[in-house]
């Protein structure tokens, strides 16, 4: 059993890893509470000897996926304008 936690716990570091080298913003928060969630995962798989933590661990997957995935918004000035002459 300690393979599961062991994958999740690598999981957890590595988002939270992630995070820590994030700008401060959504994507930093959102990336926080999904290594919290593998955190929480790794202790369950821990305890419990049955596999629905599985099914949690996916859903953590596609919620770490759609964030990174996600478009980025500009911030800043704003589009390029040509300078006037």
């Amino acid at each position: 059993m300690s393979d599961a936690v062991d994958y999740l716990h690598a999981y957890a570091v590595k988002a939270i890893c992630k995070a820590r080298r994030m700008p401060f913003g959504k994507s930093k928060r959102l990336h926080r509470a999904v290594g919290r969630i593998y955190l929480l995962l790794t202790k369950e798989a821990a305890l419990a000897r049955n596999v629905d933590h599985l099914d949690d661990f996916r859903a953590a997957r596609e919620a770490e996926k759609s964030i990174t995935s996600a478009p980025k918004k500009s911030v800043g000035m704003g589009p390029a304008k040509a300078p006037v002459t």
